[in-house]
């Protein structure tokens, strides 16, 4: 499916009704641009709820956290 749209003036993008249903994107929810040969892909940032439970069997041992790194 394409489905075109204009970046407004104030450089904003709406988002077309037709994709936003079939995606299931909802009014606050956040988004990463990622860049991708030549162009950028939209991506839906998940919650930590949708996060959870997908790491199952991952091993904890060595885990680093951001602090480690300053």
């Amino acid at each position: 499916m394409r489905e075109d749209t204009t970046l407004s003036a104030d450089y904003k993008i709406p988002v077309p009704e037709s994709v936003r249903a079939e995606y299931g994107w909802e009014v606050g929810q956040d988004f990463a641009f990622v860049p991708s040969d030549g162009g950028v892909m939209l991506v839906p940032v998940p919650t930590r709820e949708q996060l959870a439970g997908s790491m199952k069997g991952a091993d904890p041992t060595n885990y680093r956290d951001r602090n480690d790194r300053y």
